[in-house]
């Protein structure tokens, strides 16, 4: 039922947000000379997919999870890009071919080592990734190895379409500071 709502709405919003898509992707042109940001991440089962985003960091960045970047290498778009979670738009594109769901555990890197054991322990790799969360409405992110795995985990028990639709208003309301970087 939840994959028929995340298919749905990501197609009307890559249709209805296209002009948006386009925008951020000229500014982005400006701002990096790349926008579109690809990584490889853990996905359902811990298959690797690869995740896009819109670049808020410089392209000289190395790929490490958010709370261990630089504040320094966030762009002033990239900071906007951030705050207003418009960076997350292009995977909607993740969501539509399946390899994510719109709510679900943030997918992580393989580099990952401690969330991956803490996750694995608690069986959150047996559903799709998402672009929020329970996790991610509560300021919880991958710097709390240990809390964020027994929260993903808690909402994959207590999952339900009210909660799908509660974290989804959360996020758009703009519940949750996003990825804590240094």
């Amino acid at each position: 039922m939840l994959r028929i709502f995340d298919f749905t709405f990501a197609l009307l919003g890559l249709v209805f947000g296209f002009p948006v898509l386009l925008v951020i992707y000229v500014l982005g042109l400006f701002d990096t000379g790349s926008p579109l940001f690809w990584q490889e991440r853990v996905g359902r089962n811990k298959k690797p997919f690869t995740l896009v985003k819109f670049r808020t960091m410089t392209v000289d960045t190395a790929s490490v999870a958010s709370h261990l970047a630089s504040t320094a290498s966030i762009t002033r778009m990239g900071g906007f890009l951030r705050k207003t979670k418009l960076d997350e738009l292009p995977q909607l594109w993740n969501v539509l071919k399946g390899e994510m769901s719109l709510v679900g555990p943030r997918p992580n890197l393989f580099n990952q080592d401690e969330l991956i054991a803490e996750r694995d322990a608690l069986g959150v790799y047996a559903v799709r990734p998402g672009i929020t969360g329970l996790a991610q409405v509560n300021e919880i992110d991958m710097s709390m190895p240990k809390l964020l795995a027994e929260t993903d985990a808690k909402m994959i028990a207590e999952m339900s379409v009210g909660n799908y639709f509660r974290f989804i208003l959360q996020t758009v309301t703009g519940k949750g500071a996003g990825d804590r970087v240094r």
